[in-house]
């Protein structure tokens, strides 16, 4: 796995071994990375990864020009390879990671009144928390009012159109991964 453009383009990332996290393929971050900056600036954007894994989505905003990024990773052995990618890449400064599971910490970041004007969102495939997130993310106002929310997801399964005050704007499929595009309402 290797952050695709920016100031750290080319640079590899550790990856855990096993099967306990699912690093979003290049050709899929190309991808979406290619349909975000057609439609959005993410220079000084404030980027949210939660379920982050290795922080690849996060560390690829970084890398393009983003001004910071929350991540949210519960598995302590996720995290160490989380860390050591940021610290590889030197975005450390840039960076915050938030330590509970992904209910918790949405509930403190909104507590602290942050923003977010982009958030990646990629849990396991059979999580139960496709439906909890965004809603979250929308009723306390967490995301932006022109922000993106990003939803990986199985292709198989495509979640509602409307989620909470939340609704889909775009899907695309790449194999057995899809990518969903949110927005809040009436954006």
């Amino acid at each position: 796995m290797r952050v695709i453009a920016g100031s750290v383009r080319g640079m590899k990332l550790a990856v855990p071994r096993g099967m306990q996290t699912r690093p979003t393929a290049d050709r899929v971050r190309e991808a979406l990375f290619g349909i975000i900056t057609s439609r959005y600036e993410l220079e000084q954007a404030q980027v949210l990864d939660i379920c982050a894994g290795t922080g690849s989505l996060g560390i690829e905003a970084l890398s393009r020009g983003a001004d910071s990024c929350c991540f949210v990773e519960q598995d302590r052995r996720v995290l160490a390879v989380l860390e050591k990618n940021l610290e590889a890449t030197g975005f450390t400064a840039r960076s915050q990671i938030v330590t509970v599971d992904c209910l918790k910490a949405l509930r403190l970041l909104a507590a602290r009144q942050r923003r977010f004007d982009v958030v990646f969102f990629d849990p396991p495939y059979a999580s139960a928390l496709y439906s909890t997130v965004p809603e979250l993310l929308g009723g306390h106002s967490l995301l932006a009012g022109d922000g993106l929310l990003i939803v990986e997801c199985a292709a198989r399964n495509p979640l509602p159109e409307r989620m909470g005050t939340l609704n889909r704007v775009d899907r695309r499929v790449y194999g057995d991964t899809a990518l969903e595009f949110f927005t809040l309402e009436g954006v």
